[in-house]
């Protein structure tokens, strides 16, 4: 029987994970809402990377259960997670450093390219219309490219496969500010698509400011969820265990997407 709950593409209930004696994850209720940004956050060793791995099939479940799209998939392989329409961007990007940008897209469509060639022609258009970066740099390796071109190439090389949920683990770790604020602009574009993403983030001010919604983690289990409007400084520098000095910056991210950011995503989506 089916675990999916109404209005989720993805649903996680009682799910437990560790690593030989030790469990990390410690029962796990997650309702992820279709078409809109859910962030997992929470300080080192909480299980966010985890929860990412177990879900994407990487670190086995030990028990419970998570479905998608009304599919039961916690006994199934990564692959057959993918043709079912979930992408995962790993934490540390893991490129193919020696394959140029346009073969690191092949590989991340090979389902797609098994099922509908002139799909994949069409998805790799797509993708390099939202970075053009990386069409100016197609035939570039991408162990060449800088850490910003190498996050926006592990971002498409997920979009490529036409997912339905896309799993992002810590996007902006590494990154120069201005960078950062770049790739914070390509996910909104993402956002608006109507794509579900499931961020795990590290850099809270970040991370607020792209999700709808917010899970906050410690120890391997959910202590707060629900929407990131809902949340105050005080109340999330609380969950999380930080000191007043960084409680600025919880505000700073609690804040509205800066109007520049939206005005040049939405450009973007028209184009």
């Amino acid at each position: 029987m089916s675990v999916i709950s109404p209005g989720a593409a993805l649903t996680t209930r009682a799910l437990r994970a560790g690593f030989g004696a030790q469990t990390v994850l410690h029962g796990i209720d997650l309702d992820v809402p279709a078409g809109a940004v859910t962030g997992i956050f929470g300080l080192n060793g909480a299980g966010k990377s985890v929860l990412l791995k177990v879900i994407a099939g990487v670190v086995p479940a030990r028990a419970g259960s998570i479905a998608m799209d009304e599919n039961e998939i916690q006994k199934l392989s990564p692959e057959r997670r993918v043709a079912l329409g979930m992408a995962h961007v790993p934490q540390g990007r893991q490129m193919f450093r020696s394959l140029t940008v346009e073969q690191n897209l092949r590989v991340g469509a090979h389902v797609l390219r098994r099922r509908d060639r002139s799909a994949y022609v069409s998805e790799l258009d797509r993708v390099f219309a939202m970075f053009p970066l990386l069409a100016e740099r197609r035939r570039q390796a991408a162990g060449t490219l800088s850490g910003g071109q190498q996050a926006m190439l592990a971002v498409g090389r997920a979009l490529i496969s036409r997912p339905t949920i896309v799993l992002i683990d810590e996007p902006s770790a590494g990154l120069a500010p201005a960078v950062v604020e770049e790739l914070l602009e390509s996910l909104l574009v993402i956002r608006q698509t109507g794509v579900t993403m499931l961020l795990v983030e590290q850099n809270i001010r970040f991370g607020l400011r792209l999700a709808d919604s917010a899970c906050l983690l410690q120890r391997g289990r959910i202590v707060y969820s629900g929407a990131t409007g809902e949340l105050d400084a005080e109340q999330l520098a609380s969950y999380l265990g930080v000191g007043r000095l960084l409680r600025g910056e919880l505000t700073a991210g609690l804040g509205a997407v800066p109007a520049k950011a939206v005005r040049r995503a939405r450009t973007r989506t028209r184009t």
